[in-house]
């Protein structure tokens, strides 16, 4: 019986490996080849305007150098960003992040944050007035004249202007600071002989998601904000599977945006302002036009008169500490919220994150801030953990004789139960000792991974032999970690097998084999011997699982499998319980030790 058991396991994960690969040659891999070539031959589209927001009227997909000479520019040039505005429309659509690079090679362009309408995958921002039945209002097409200043920089403004010959002038004053805030001061002047009645808007809009886009299911990307009193967010996925209905919320004391895992585009109306927002996916073309937007209350402009609406933009890389500072600056409600702390666990992230930082700036390599700050967590759990281990040393201890218990009694159940109750309250040992532990230390855990993922800090961080904590491991044991000058990538057919599904690092084969040395020191009572071998391999199969994941969270999950490992070789050397650290210490040195 055991036999068949162990030969149907086989012949289970065999022909599972075999569909697995199947699907992907001749699945997976044409359609990944044929939306690619569709992409080629059908870029994206501009989507047409949307009612009370500016238009979209842009020309098919061109490239990036091609849209900008579209239209007059004023460049932007800040000790963070690099780019320009386009004076057809006012609008925000030229923007890079010079502190932060594409890739850790050398010469490396900077971030690309937002992209002009036209190229493949525009992202930008657009802020102006809508009114009702009121003629010549700035859109999408109008083009502005800059009337003062040449570069837009930290303390030199620029402002422009568009008089719409109708007896409306619109002035618009932009300043940016030192990071990635913009100021935006904008005039109505009325010169005509009736009043009009205007309202200011702000609008970030997303057309489609690059294939190479960060799609991380842990991290939040899509529209977020805090409206009506409350976090406010919706994936991308959300808002196409809302089948164009758009989600809309009154709110004060406002902000709204896009964002990806580390950047964020997001508008903030003026403090007290009333705003109404909306997210929405506008699909136009086959394209998904993704959108936040707001408008603000109306103001009456009488004759020979002006009003004045002040509106900010926070364009940049989602770094904690400023996030904060503008928070208590600029009064922006729960800004630091654009990250990710996670709807039930900001409690221990947000505290989590704080310390991980200030451990970071202490040491100055995320590596080793990550190694400390698992040590730290591993010893305020240390009693718990502690109670957990003493538990399943004890149930280890006692394996044998359950097993001598299940044999002699197999045609008694009642009997055999009976006499393993005996042997548990005999040895002083509570089954479910081990379980309670486990439930009090997983939120913590989770959490730590949680924080890796939202740090930006981790991004393009170097430690040990990475360049990049926040990617894979690049080494593959297919061309022995770089010994072999070849890529497997390159190999036909199986090539994008091994790159993907089979790529196995140093990093994945080190937390496969601490997982398989914490695992064996697990008793493993109370399961037929073929749920013992899928535990058996489950490490082998979470090897596979966790290879594609980025290179610091690998080292925490090795780093910490590692100390859990010590803490019950420790436990089990103190009740004299064989463990396989034992058993491989005896094969090396032909002696056998105290507990083996």
């Amino acid at each position: 019986m055991q036999e068949d058991s162990s030969r149907n396991t086989i012949i289970f994960l065999v022909c599972a490996i075999a569909l697995f690969i199947v699907y992907q040659v001749f699945v997976l891999d044409p359609a990944q080849k044929k939306r690619a070539a569709d992409l080629k031959a059908h870029p994206p589209v501009a989507a047409q305007a949307l009612p009370g927001a500016p238009g979209l009227n842009a020309p098919p997909a061109v490239t990036r150098a091609a849209a900008l000479a579209a239209s007059p520019r004023v460049p932007v040039m800040t000790p963070a960003l690099k780019g320009s505005i386009s004076l057809r429309g006012a609008r925000l659509d030229d923007l890079f992040l010079t502190q932060y690079a594409q890739t850790t090679a050398k010469g490396s362009p900077p971030v690309e944050m937002l992209r002009p309408e036209g190229t493949p995958y525009p992202w930008f921002v657009d802020f102006g007035w809508v009114g009702q039945n009121v003629a010549g209002l700035p859109g999408a097409s109008t083009v502005w004249t800059l009337v003062q200043g040449s570069t837009l920089a930290p303390g030199a403004p620029v402002v422009l202007s568009y008089t719409n010959g109708q007896g409306l002038t619109f002035t618009r004053k932009i300043e940016v600071d030192a990071h990635f805030m913009f100021t935006l001061t904008d005039t109505v002047a009325n010169t005509g002989a009736a009043p009009v009645t205007v309202a200011p808007y702000g609008s970030v809009q997303r057309q489609g998601i690059p294939p190479d886009a960060n799609k991380s299911a842990v991290v939040h990307q899509g529209t977020i904000g805090y409206l009506d009193g409350k976090e406010r967010a919706f994936t991308y996925k959300d808002l196409t599977k809302n089948n164009g209905q758009p989600q809309e919320f009154n709110s004060t004391a406002a902000w709204t945006g896009i964002t990806d895992n580390y950047w964020l585009a997001a508008l903030v109306p003026a403090a007290g302002e009333q705003v109404h927002a909306v997210y929405r996916d506008a699909k136009s073309g086959g394209v998904d036009v993704y959108e936040a937007n707001y408008t603000g209350a109306a103001r009456t402009v009488a004759p020979g008169t002006q009003v004045t609406a002040t509106q900010h933009l926070f364009a940049g890389a989602k770094t904690v500490p400023l996030l904060q500072e503008y928070e208590q600056k600029l009064g922006i409600a729960h800004f630091d919220n654009a990250v990710d702390w996670g709807r039930f666990f900001f409690p221990i992230t947000r505290p989590m994150f704080w310390f991980l930082d200030q451990i970071y700036q202490r040491v100055g390599t995320f590596g080793v801030a990550i190694l400390t700050l698992t040590v730290i967590v591993r010893l305020l759990f240390f009693p718990i953990a502690n109670k957990q281990y003493e538990s399943m040393t004890k149930m280890k201890k006692v394996q044998p004789m359950m097993e001598d218990l299940r044999k002699r009694y197999k045609d008694d159940p009642a009997k055999q139960q009976q006499e393993i109750m005996a042997l548990y309250q005999r040895e002083k040992v509570n089954p479910l000792a081990g379980c309670l532990p486990i439930l009090l230390q997983l939120p913590v855990f989770y959490s730590l991974y949680k924080v890796l993922n939202i740090s930006i800090e981790m991004r393009h961080a170097p430690f040990l032999n990475y360049a990049d904590l926040s990617a894979r491991d690049p080494t593959t044991i297919w061309n022995l970690f770089g010994l072999i000058p070849w890529n497997p990538a390159h190999l036909p057919l199986a090539g994008p097998i091994l790159d993907t599904t089979l790529h196995l690092g140093i990093l994945p084969l080190c937390y496969g084999f601490t997982m398989w040395l914490s695992t064996s020191m697990s008793p493993q009572t109370g399961i037929d011997p073929a749920q013992q071998r899928m535990f058996q391999l489950m490490p082998l199969i979470f090897m596979f699982i966790m290879a594609p994941f980025a290179v610091g969270l690998l080292i925490y999950w090795t780093w910490s499998n590692v100390l859990t490992t010590l803490q019950q070789y420790v436990m089990m050397r103190r009740f004299g319980v064989e463990n396989p650290i034992d058993r491989i210490i005896g094969r090396l040195t032909g002696k056998k030790t105290a507990a083996g």
